[in-house]
């Protein structure tokens, strides 16, 4: 009989340090970068949904997909270093020209295990 072995999660926070867990290997930082244009199509579409006014859907998901690239892009970057955890994760955003923006997702990478303390129970 053959027991599976649950893959222990990636933890990501940005808190300087995860509770419950000891720090057993720091491997310094990590980043991951996207850099996103608009389409011509998505500035149409963006100026007259600002015209209507609220929430700007298009952008906002532009937005929401390059976070999410340059996070697992950072998670990868982490994971190929031996990583199972970053602390101290942060996002920087400029434009690099009109419509370019670029997206820096970054942290640092550390081994972690749990402390194997107990806490009081809620």
């Amino acid at each position: 009989m053959t027991t599976a072995v649950a893959r222990p999660r990636f933890l990501t926070t940005t808190a300087n340090a995860l509770d419950g867990y000891r720090v057993l290997e720091i491997y310094g930082v990590v980043r991951g970068i996207t850099v996103r244009s608009r389409s011509v199509f998505g500035t149409v579409g963006a100026k007259l949904q600002s015209v209507l006014g609220g929430n700007i859907s298009l952008l906002t998901e532009l937005c929401e997909r390059t976070r999410a690239d340059a996070f697992g892009e950072m998670v990868a970057h982490a994971e190929a270093l031996g990583a199972n955890a970053l602390v101290a994760v942060r996002y920087d955003a400029t434009e690099i020209m009109a419509g370019v923006s670029e997206v820096l997702c970054y942290g640092t990478a550390v081994r972690v295990a749990p402390d194997g303390l107990t806490r009081p129970s809620a």
